[in-house]
């Protein structure tokens, strides 16, 4: 890695010729330059549940199953001066429903 003398900046490969430039207008010919960028392949992402939730849940019946867990999350839906509305999940059928 090569710094500018005159500023202090990194020195980046000027693309189409064989200079170093800065950005503060300083150029070099370097004997020899080398660019390297390793990269890891190996690295693999598994997605293990794509329904997992990281909303909070809450005890509150659900109109379609009743079962009585849900998720639930604030909306504001109506002007700034109103009540926020509040969505449920439910975490057995999934049935989504609001309260105002």
């Amino acid at each position: 890695m090569s710094f500018c003398p005159k500023c202090g900046s990194i020195l980046l490969p000027s693309p189409g010729d064989k200079k170093i430039r800065c950005g503060c207008g300083y150029s070099s010919s370097p004997k020899r330059i080398i660019i390297k960028e390793k990269i890891d392949n190996n690295k693999k992402i598994e997605i293990i549940d794509k329904t997992a939730e990281i909303l909070p849940k809450t005890e509150v019946d659900c109109p379609k199953c009743g079962h009585n867990q849900a998720f639930y999350w604030l909306a504001q839906t109506r002007s700034s001066d109103e009540a926020e509305t509040q969505f449920f999940r439910c975490c057995k059928c999934e049935h989504q429903w609001r309260n105002y």
